[in-house]
This record gives C-alpha cells, structure tokens and sequence, in this order.
C-alpha cells in the first residue's frame, strides 16, 4: 500500500500525526462523557422513583385516613344479644343514631344515619319502645326500627266501664296486679287529675285503645289515661261548655256517665242528655230516678231496678235523693261527655228502652205517655 493509499485509510496527517492521535482521543472523550450523561440522569431518575414511591404511600395512607372519615365504619354481622331502645316523643333521626351507637347497637352514628336516609324513613321512625341487637348493620337496625316491631302491651277499654272493671281489665292484660291500680288511684294528685275532678279518678279514666310500653307501671299506666281524657276536655270545651250551661266540668261528667250508662245508642244520647236536664231544671223539684245510679250503688249490672232496690240509703239513689249524684257512675267517652255539652233541644222528661233486645229508646213529655212506652216494655219482655 502507497502513502495515499494510507491517507486515505487514515485521512491526512499534519504536525507529525496529531490528527490521528486527537481523533482516537475524541472517540474516547465522548464514550466517556456518555458514561457521565448516563450516571447523571439516572441518579435524578432514581431519585424522583423514590420521591413517588413516598408520595404513593402517603397518598395511601392518607386515602385511608380519609376514608375512615367520610365513609362512617359499620358492623358486617347480624349482630347478637338483646337491647332496648326507647325512641321518645320529638326525638331525631341523629338522637337516635347517637343513642344506638352509645348502646353499641350500630359501630357509627353516621351510618345509621346515610341508611336511615336511604331509606327514606328519616321522618317516620315512630316513638316506642324497640328490641334490638348489639353490633348490628346499620341497615339492618333501621329495618328493626319499624312500627310493627314496637314493643307494648295494647289494651282496648270500652265506653261506660266502671272503675272497678277498668282496673281488671287492665290487670289481666298488663299483668299488673289490680290492687297496684286501686293503690295508685288513691293518689290522684300524682295522676295529673285536674282540679275540678275532686280527687276522684272515677269518670276520669279515659276509655280508649292504649299501647302501653313494657313494665309500665299502675301510676303511669293511669297518668296516660287521665292525660288521654284531658285532650278530650280540650278538644270539646269542657271547661268553657260547662259554664255556659251553668254547670261545674265535674257535674258534666257526672252527667256524661249517665248519659254513656243510659244510652243504648249513640242517636240516642243527646235526647237523654235533655231528659236528664229538664228534670234537674223541673219545677216542682223532680228525681232523676236513673237505675243506672242505683245499679252503681249497689255494685250491680242490670237495666232495671226493682222496688226494693230503689229504696237503698246510697247517694247515688238517685230515686232517693235530688240532683245528680257525687261522681260518675262510669267513664265516659267523646260522644257521651258532647251529648252531656249539647243536649238535643226538647221538652222530654221520660226515655225508655221499649225493646231490650234492639235497644230502641222511646221518649215522652207527659206521663201518661210515659205509661203507654212502660206497657210497649213490658210487651217485649221487659
């Protein structure tokens, strides 16, 4: 090979073949400076891996911390054990989450309250006393939280009944022994009566359906129901009716229990009513001679009193002694105490139940009228 064809090979040289030797030193400057560059951007590399591996983890956790917080944590069982639950008049949705989760009935307020809302039964959780479990599902414990899953004991009580079987009745269906309620019928200033009653809870204790709570007391049991007679006493204006009338809200209920123990039919009651005022009103003084009072009297059960019977020394002998008597003879209800405030207007002085059988109640002005519905009673057997 000629010296061209070297340089060629090789390029020209000059200064004694420095080009050569700065050229091979080039090759291995710039291998060396992409080693550098490569050392140089992976340490940044590295660097930012580390810095978003930091990152993610708090970002984790601090997804977790959220979410602790705005989704509210809840049982996953059905839950086990018994607890009682009372919801009261006027409480909230939120009062009784809180209550369910002091109770340790649900594991957080507030999911009781997100299923509360779900379900659409915010405004309908319905007073009473509940049985529940501990560390139920939220949603499970709105579903217990119905009104057919209350807890009470119902009673229904009938117009007319006396005291004495009020307090039977309600012994035999809430197992509270009926002297308890005659004990606490003789403090009736712990009852709520009103003044007017006289201390007195016959007439007063109000016949109605009742859902007593479970262990009601005889005090609490007979407070609900002077209360219950109360609103009556509001909604139909006792107090303002009576003065109108000229009479006391006590001789309007004596009046009333008369009216509910006479009347074989509502329709019927108003037309008493009257007898029984324009007898109070007669001139001369006139006996009511009502055998319902006698029958009270007496502690009996019957329609009719005899001669005899009508001859007891009791003041609520009504044959015996004028004017109405001390008290009711029994409790009466809405349509009795209005019949009592409304008297049907009429110049009646006389009714009878000319048909036991059918309770059809007849009316007369005169006596000899009287007379003439007495035969059609005993025609039919009375």
């Amino acid at each position: 090979m000629n010296d061209l064809d070297m340089d060629l090979f090789l390029g020209p040289e000059d200064d004694n073949g420095r080009s050569r030797r700065q050229k091979g030193n080039g090759r291995r400057g710039r291998r060396r400076r992409r080693r550098r560059n490569r050392g140089g951007f992976l340490a940044p590399l590295l660097a930012l891996i580390v810095l978003l591996g930091i990152v993610g983890g708090g970002g984790y956790y601090g997804y977790l911390w959220v979410s602790d917080r705005l989704v509210p944590g809840d049982f996953s069982g059905p839950g086990s054990g018994s607890v009682a639950l009372e919801i009261r008049q006027g409480q909230s949705a939120t009062d009784v989450a809180e209550e369910l989760e002091r109770l340790g009935v649900i594991k957080d307020s507030r999911a009781f309250i997100n299923a509360v809302t779900n379900s659409g039964k915010s405004a309908s959780l319905v007073p009473g006393h509940y049985t529940l479990r501990k560390q139920m599902r939220a949603a499970d414990a709105v579903t217990e939280l119905d009104s057919n899953n209350r807890q009470y004991t119902e009673v229904t009580l009938k117009e007319g009944l006396r005291l004495s079987d009020t307090f039977t009745q309600l012994a035999e269906k809430t197992k509270v022994p009926a002297k308890d309620f005659t004990a606490a019928a003789k403090k009736a200033g712990d009852l709520g009566l009103p003044d007017y009653a006289k201390g007195r809870l016959e007439g007063y204790a109000f016949p109605a359906t009742y859902q007593f709570p479970p262990k009601s007391s005889a005090a609490t049991i007979l407070t609900k129901m002077v209360d219950r007679f109360k609103e009556t006493a509001d909604r139909t204006g006792l107090e303002a009716g009576a003065k109108d009338l000229g009479r006391t809200p006590h001789e309007i209920m004596i009046i009333a229990s008369i009216i509910q123990a006479e009347a074989g039919r509502q329709e019927d009651m108003g037309k008493i009513s009257r007898v029984v005022y324009n007898r109070l009103a007669h001139k001369p003084e006139m006996h009511l001679k009502m055998d319902s009072t006698v029958m009270y009297a007496l502690g009996k059960y019957k329609t009719a009193a005899t001669f005899a019977e009508t001859k007891t020394p009791s003041k609520y002998n009504t044959y015996l002694h004028l004017g109405l008597p001390p008290g009711p003879i029994a409790n009466p209800g809405d349509h009795a105490i209005e019949a009592a405030l409304n008297p049907t207007p009429g110049t009646w002085l006389y009714f009878v139940a000319t048909d036991p059988n059918s309770q059809v109640t007849k009316f007369a002005t005169t006596d000899a009228e009287f007379q003439v519905l007495l035969n059609e009673y005993k025609k039919n057997g009375g």
